[in-house]
């Protein structure tokens, strides 16, 4: 029997069972596969996107809108259990006006923060965690004093914004100052700069604390990115334990001190001098957290499913080490080739490569078209694999 959503508001830790329907504000890859493991379970996705035909419309039903329009909202609420969002960009006004109208266990405060990087930081510093050292920009002599106090390179960002490295100026020299504030000024937000940590490995960890307040998190993956755009996360991480162990502790803590609901990707800086450092947060599945959908008895999207809807959290324990690597529009095309032939390279590496595309109409260079999830019996023989096949050097 379908739950009606005002119960649900008024019970804010209803379990959902399987047949209920569940809401998604975004329609792309997140919401995609996020559907495909709750329907898995026995839930009915719908999705508000205003893209026909978008990654998680193939597979949910779809209302084709605007994501500020606020009927399109109404509609969303009217035929969903509980509503969650797939990327932090979603409208802050409509998510808080669907509080009062639905059931939004994720809240509208925890997107407010983490849509902004100076409030983000200052939740993350609050929740008794250390981040990098930053300075709120409002000038340009604003930032030529703190380039001098952090010295270069230092990284100028927009407080709102921005991914896949877009917003953001790494400063290199003094000269370069004018020109950094007067370009990303231009974005009319504030700006935030960082100083630059010489990091030795960049991490990531999910956390999942559920309506119910527990907590789980996933072994942490060991990021590289090329072009400022995710390539490979690493798991396990070529970390010592007690990092390991540190950088899950941290990312349960802020999943707490946060009062998260759902996920969260907790982006970390990692230094063998220094230790660890947070950089980013995501409310919501993370391209890092890919390599759960194989490799891990429980995967990232149905944790979210679960810890959204109440039930106990899945075990996290991972099953097999793997390379989770991105398939960016340039890489389509050799990839299908591939598919299409007996992969000569996994029998000889021993390797089980798990091909994963979203359905994205164009496969635009740069834009993220799926992944692979490259399981093996150790990393290095999944990143073997990757170099050996080619496709990733188009």
């Amino acid at each position: 029997m379908r739950q009606g959503g005002a119960n649900a508001v008024q019970g804010r830790k209803t379990t959902l069972l399987p047949g209920s329907t569940i809401g998604i504000l975004g329609g792309g890859q997140l919401g995609r596969m996020m559907a495909q493991a709750g329907s898995a379970m026995g839930y009915r996705f719908v999705a508000l996107d205003p893209t026909p035909d978008a990654p998680c419309g193939q597979v949910a039903d779809q209302i084709v809108a605007a994501y500020d329009d606020r009927e399109a909202a109404r509609e969303l609420a009217r035929r969903a259990d509980v509503i969650t969002y797939e990327f932090e960009n979603v409208d802050a006004g409509v998510a808080a006006m669907l509080m009062d109208e639905s059931y939004v266990p994720q809240g509208s405060e925890l997107l407010y923060t983490t849509q902004h990087r100076l409030r983000e930081k200052r939740a993350i510093e609050a929740a008794g965690v250390r981040v990098a050292p930053y300075r709120q920009i409002g000038s340009a002599e604003e930032l030529r004093s703190a380039v001098a106090e952090f010295g270069t390179p230092c990284v100028l960002k927009t407080a709102t914004g921005g991914y896949d490295g877009k917003g953001q100026w790494v400063i290199r020299s003094e000269s370069e100052i004018e020109e950094a504030y007067e370009t990303l000024a231009r974005a009319k937000t504030e700006l935030v700069l960082e100083k630059f940590i010489r990091f030795d490995k960049e991490l990531s960890v999910i956390a999942a604390r559920s309506t119910t307040g527990e907590v789980k998190t996933f072994p942490a993956a060991e990021n590289i990115h090329v072009d400022n755009i995710l390539h490979l996360s690493i798991v396990p991480a070529r970390i010592p334990d007690e990092v390991q162990r540190e950088a899950e502790r941290l990312a349960g803590r802020i999943a707490e001190g946060l009062g998260a609901a759902g996920l969260i990707a907790v982006e970390l800086f990692w230094s063998e001098q220094d230790g660890l450092y947070v950089n980013e947060l995501a409310p919501r599945p993370h391209n890092s957290g890919h390599y759960t959908m194989e490799a891990c008895r429980t995967s990232q999207f149905e944790q979210h499913v679960r810890a959204i809807c109440g039930l106990p959290l899945g075990d996290t324990s991972l099953l097999t080490p793997v390379v989770m690597v991105n398939v960016l529009g340039e890489h389509v095309a050799p990839l299908l080739e591939r598919m299409a032939l007996a992969d000569e390279a996994a029998a000889q590496y021993g390797v089980a490569p798990k091909v994963h595309l979203y359905g994205k109409k164009d496969a635009v260079k740069k834009r993220k078209m799926g992944h692979v999830n490259v399981l093996a019996e150790n990393t290095d023989k999944a990143l073997n694999y990757i170099e050996a096949t080619n496709i990733w050097k188009v």
